[in-house]
Parts: C-alpha cells; sequence; structure tokens
C-alpha cells in the first residue's frame, strides 16, 4: 500500500504540486490554485496539531461512516461540499500559500507515522496513522487532479 510517509510518494506530489502556476484552472470547483492550496494547507494542520476545530454533533453522528469512505480506494467524486472550517473564498497569495502547502505537506510526510497513531480527527474521529495517510493522500490527489496536476 502506498503511504504518504514514503520519500517517494512526497516527491510524486512535490512534483505535481510544481506544475501549479497562478493560471492553473480548475476543471471543477470555484476555487482557484492558490484557494486550492490553501484549503489543503489548513487540512495538513489540523493533522498536524497546527490548527484545532471543535468536534460538531455531525461529525459524532456520520463521522465513522464518512471515514470509511474517505480511506477507500474510490476517488473522491467531484464537486463535494467543503467543511466550513476549510473553506477558501477570499484571494490569496498564491507563491505564499503554494511554499506554505509544500512546507506543511513536507512535514506531515516526513514526520512519519507513529505521531498519528489513534489520533483524533474532528470528523471521523480516532484514526490510524494508515488512515491518516490514506485520507491525505486521497484529499490531495483530488485537489491536484482538480488543477490537472
Amino acid at each position: 500500500m502506498t503511504t504518504i510517509f514514503e520519500p517517494a510518494t512526497l516527491q510524486s506530489l512535490l512534483w505535481r504540486i510544481e506544475k501549479l502556476t497562478p493560471n492553473s484552472q480548475g476543471l471543477w470547483g470555484k476555487m482557484n490554485a492558490g484557494q486550492m492550496m490553501a484549503h489543503c494547507s489548513a487540512v495538513l494542520e489540523i493533522a498536524l496539531s497546527d490548527k484545532q476545530v471543535k468536534r460538531e454533533i455531525m461529525a459524532l453522528i456520520f463521522g465513522k461512516m464518512a471515514k470509511n469512505m474517505i480511506i477507500s480506494d474510490k476517488p473522491f467524486k467531484k464537486n463535494l461540499p467543503t467543511d466550513k472550517n476549510f473553506l477558501v473564498t477570499n484571494p490569496v497569495d498564491f507563491d505564499r500559500e503554494k511554499t506554505r502547502f509544500i512546507e506543511l505537506l513536507t512535514k506531515f510526510s516526513t514526520g512519519g507515522a507513529e505521531p498519528l497513531h489513534n489520533k483524533m480527527h474532528p470528523f471521523f474521529g480516532k484514526m490510524t496513522a494508515d488512515e491518516w495517510s490514506a485520507s491525505q493522500l486521497k484529499h490531495i490527489d483530488h485537489h491536484l487532479r482538480q488543477f490537472g496536476a
């Protein structure tokens, strides 16, 4: 199983991110490339404990069920709704967001699996390191595909 903790996987993702430009057009959705990277960075910050989000009632009811969809091998559908905590609608600085995204992704990947073992996710609940890896890899891949990278 491919994990985000493998150097080759990280390099592949970084190569794809480097293909993005301020003029990269999304194939679906409303975000531009800079907003997408800000969105992905915010999700990585949760995994790295750099950002805290309160667990809401919907997470308690549907989180475990949704986690199975998130960690499955099926790609995300296009135009899925975005959690309000991670919605980026304001203008962003493309270069700043690209640098931030690369730094957070590298920190997450090179930090290894151990810090993530049984770590609580604000929506999906307790997750294993493999589940954190799968969810981040799938989420980032989804958005890079959104911009043809």
